[in-house]
């Protein structure tokens, strides 16, 4: 299992998150189990209100957890979308920001509790045939929005300038292929 620790978009609203740390297991099957761990001011931020379980576009327009994977050797890349409302989202991309499709998946598996000054998710997502088998570079990110209309943006790293999460500087994570022996 590897922990890591998101960084906030310098231009990003502050005040209401603390901090965000990422736990992530890549499973011998090529599934992923991540848990995304947000402190702060859990009742200023906005959590959209549970829905069904379904793809869903705009994702990200929202309180959303993202994760981008895609091999080192190559510019296509995969982003999943996973929303507190249990609803999620799942695209392929040829190359940075081009090319863009449904990706076909199954429906990832994601639960949330809620604490004091604490809020985690839990996601079992399962990569494409394409990426099960190899090393990875992962982008882990996040965008956070309060009951204020502030956004913060958080990610493993960030590019200069405005937040971009499909920026290869934000691909900071590297998983490891899984052996099924």
């Amino acid at each position: 299992m590897t922990e890591t620790v998101l960084q906030c978009h310098p231009l990003s609203e502050k005040g209401f998150v603390d901090r965000i740390t990422v736990h992530v297991d890549r499973a011998e099957d090529g599934a992923l189990h991540i848990k995304y761990v947000l402190h702060g001011f859990i009742d200023e931020i906005h959590f959209p209100k549970a829905a069904q379980p379904e793809r869903t576009d705009g994702l990200w327009k929202d309180t959303c957890f993202e994760l981008f994977c895609g091999r080192a050797d190559d510019g296509s890349y995969v982003e999943f979308n996973f929303a507190p409302s249990g609803q999620w989202a799942a695209y392929a991309f040829t190359r940075y920001r081009e090319g863009m499709a449904e990706l076909a998946s199954a429906p990832p598996q994601i639960n949330c509790t809620a604490g004091e000054g604490i809020f985690e998710m839990t996601v079992k997502v399962d990569l494409p045939e394409s990426l099960r088998t190899v090393d990875v570079m992962a982008g882990i990110s996040a965008v956070i929005a309060d009951k204020h209309g502030r956004t913060a943006y958080w990610a493993l790293a960030h590019p200069p300038g405005k937040a971009d999460f499909h920026h290869k500087d934000c691909f900071a994570l590297q998983l490891e292929a899984r052996s099924a022996a």
